[in-house]
């Protein structure tokens, strides 16, 4: 593939992992995530200053809980407030008053019950902070303007038989110009001095907007709808001191068109403004201006237009629903408004793009470890494109919802607002990744409203089919086959988002969460039962600390005996994971990431139940113990894989080590005794991964 416009001479030629273009929130999580991995992660904005832009108002819980894996949670907390009650007005007067989260609150499954208001400028500067603390700065002012990946150089999906007959060699006996045709050749626009500059990435991911210079240099299709008459102006304002009650949002719909007033967090008199826009004579809206906004506060609210004291950051936004046609081309990736844009209904724009770095990033970061085979890659167009699909369909009726609510007096906001847009619910039960068969012979998917297609509801049992919006059919691998299947009962599938629990660290006493567990890195298999000791102690040596962590949670009668070797407190885990990780970071390029950072394993006490209550191993337990698969309980238990995005990617009996041996393999590779080279292999293992691009392609 040749994406390549760029012209002039090409000045240097950098080297990096991975190139991220666009440091939105998006971008910013991913190269976050990389850059503690020990990745080599460079990040590029076209602006030639931080973006400072608030349309998008917070993350919802599943990106807090995300955010709190990469240890900004608290400051994002700090930086902005609770989602605030509706006060809504017909001809300026009230007329009613809603709070969609009155009945909500944090749950032993979910720390994090509602979204959290914060400007979108403020979480970025967070974002950039923490990227700071690893080394890595955003790099502004740099427009990619060329992309060229050489057609002689095979991609994770179409390597073959070549590539295998190679793999025998080390990868210090391959010629560098294999290596070199393997990266994308960015070239960036000129710089002041009528130069052009060059970059080599293993990887590209473009996450740059809506307006996308990498999917347009890929020639990559945007599909969808623009509607014209659905047109909105934002900005942010300031009011007169006392001009409004700061603890509500308030929110004027009349005949003739809106005005939305939002107080912005961290600031005294900032408000988010958005309203109908102002029309010409012939109907056609005009763009937004200081004066305008006035006009609008004016004539909507009642208040004077000179309340309205500073207006900045104006935009005009129309419904925008569309979708790229696929999610990868070779090396380059899409992610965020570069690969899907929603209807504002919901505020699931930012987070759908925060979830999208999320699942990519673990993935990049194994395979350019040479733990994991390339195509593990394409696992993240095949997991993230049918749930940008769903997030299209389920933001376009929130907004038919909302427009029809505001039609009546008391009608508003509030409407835009059910469970689905927690992001709690998302998973992905049709991927090759999710390995749990506990459903077996059921024929049909297990819980196939679960699947984000409301229109293909795939087989688990044999090869799934999604539906892209286009019509493409996308083929999946058939999922990793494993023993003895568990019985279907309260506990997450694979696929599922790994639920959280409050639990205490078996060492020190000290309160603590599931989630806190699974932070950082890595991939945890918990052990729930006396039988699950065996496969703990076998992933702990397999792995060590390279990208696997064990954890044995211990019910709160059991005989936990002394403390096993590989159990670490929590705190020791996270202390003697920041130190490794800052070694590896400096010796990425000798084979160690940061990935490695931490002890094998650590152990937990599910004081209160709420662990066997989510992950369902109370039923799992007694239903072996009623089958007398063990006579003293000693094989009694559950083992369950979570992946480091916090997703169940396999859910089996303790006693069948050969199916997490197989899946962590798939994962992680073969542990300290036969790690490949970093990133440079081309072998396929013997279950290679579905190849959704091709599909894509082919349709």
């Amino acid at each position: 593939m040749d994406a390549d416009r760029g012209a002039g001479t090409v000045t240097s030629t950098e080297v990096t992992d991975v190139l991220v273009v666009g440091a939105g929130p998006t971008g910013l999580v991913l190269a976050c995530d990389l850059a503690r991995r020990g990745i080599a992660v460079r990040i590029v904005d076209r602006s030639p200053a931080p973006p400072r832009t608030s349309r998008a108002k917070g993350p919802n819980p599943r990106s807090l809980e995300i955010l709190d894996d990469l240890g900004v949670a608290e400051a994002v907390l700090a930086a902005g407030s609770a989602p605030l009650p509706m006060l809504k007005y017909r001809d300026r007067a009230p007329v009613a008053r809603a709070d969609p989260w009155a009945g909500s609150a944090p749950s032993p499954d979910a720390a994090y019950d509602r979204a959290w208001l914060v400007a979108q400028w403020r979480l970025e500067e967070i974002l950039r902070a923490r990227l700071a603390g690893y080394g890595v700065r955003v790099e502004l002012g740099r427009e990619v303007v060329g992309l060229t990946q050489s057609p002689d150089a095979p991609t994770e999906a179409e390597a073959g038989a070549g590539a295998e007959a190679e793999a025998g060699a080390g990868a210090e006996d391959r010629p560098e110009a294999d290596a070199e045709a393997s990266r994308v050749v960015v070239t960036f626009a000129e710089d002041r001095r009528g130069e052009e500059a060059a970059l080599r990435a293993r990887y590209v991911v473009g996450c740059d907007g809506a307006h996308s210079s990498v999917r347009k240099l890929l020639g990559i299709g945007f599909e969808g709808t623009t509607r014209e008459d659905q047109v909105m102006v934002c900005g942010d304002v300031e009011l007169a001191e006392d001009a409004l009650d700061r603890g509500l949002w308030h929110q004027w719909f009349d005949e003739d068109g809106a005005v939305m007033l939002c107080p912005i967090p961290g600031t005294r008199r900032g408000w988010w403004f958005q309203a109908g826009p102002e029309r010409d004579g012939r109907g056609r809206p005009l763009a937004p201006t200081a004066d305008g906004f006035r006009r609008l506060l004016a004539h909507h609210t009642g208040l004077p237009g000179q309340a309205l004291t500073r207006a900045e950051l104006l935009s005009t936004y129309r419904v925008n629903a569309r979708m790229a046609d696929r999610f990868r081309a070779g090396r380059v990736f899409l992610a965020g408004d570069a690969a899907h844009v929603h209807a504002i209904a919901g505020g699931l724009g930012m987070n759908t793009g925060i979830q999208d770095a999320f699942n990519l990033g673990w993935k990049l970061g194994e395979v350019l470890a040479g733990r994991a085979d390339p195509g593990l890659l394409d696992t993240y167009e095949e997991e993230r494109l049918p749930v940008a699909a769903r997030t299209l369909d389920l933001t376009s009726e929130r907004l038919r919802a909302t427009l029809e609510a505001i039609r009546r007096p008391g009608g508003g906001l509030d409407s835009a607002i059910t469970a689905d847009t927690t992001g709690l619910g998302v998973g992905y039960r049709w991927s090759s990744l999710a390995a749990d068969r506990t459903h077996l012979d059921a024929g049909t998917h297990p819980d196939a409203g679960s699947h984000p297609d409301a229109h293909t509801r795939p087989d688990r049992t044999h090869p799934a089919t999604v539906t892209h919006p286009t019509g493409v059919p996308l083929t999946a691998g058939a999922p990793l086959t494993v023993g003895a299947p568990l019985t279907a009962d309260e506990g997450p599938q694979a696929g599922d988002r790994a639920p959280d629990a409050p639990c205490t660290d078996a060492a020190t006493g000290a309160g603590t969460r599931l989630h806190r567990v699974f932070a950082g890195p890595r991939t945890t298999v918990l052990g729930f039962g006396p039988g699950s000791a065996a496969v703990l102690d076998e992933a702990a040596a397999t792995y060590g600390g390279t990208g696997v962590r064990t954890c044995r949670v211990y019910a709160a009668d059991e005989d936990r005996g002394e403390n096993r070797a590989g159990e670490q407190s929590q705190e020791q885990s996270q202390e003697q994971g920041e130190e490794q990780g800052e070694e590896q970071s400096a010796d990425r390029h000798e084979g160690r990431t940061g990935a490695e950072a931490g002890p094998p394993g650590c152990a937990v006490i599910d004081a209160e139940g709420h662990a066997a209550a989510a992950y369902g191993t109370g039923a799992s337990a007694r239903a072996q113990a009623s089958a007398g698969g063990a006579a003293s309980g000693a094989r009694t238990g559950t083992i369950v894989v979570v992946r480091p995005d916090h997703h169940v990617g396999l859910r089996v009996p303790a006693d069948d080590a050969r199916s997490v041996r197989e899946y962590l393999r798939r994962l992680h590779g073969t542990g300290h005794s036969a790690a490949r080279p970093p990133e440079r292999s081309s072998e396929r293992s013997p279950g290679r991964f579905p190849d959704m691009v091709d599909a894509v392609r082919k349709g």
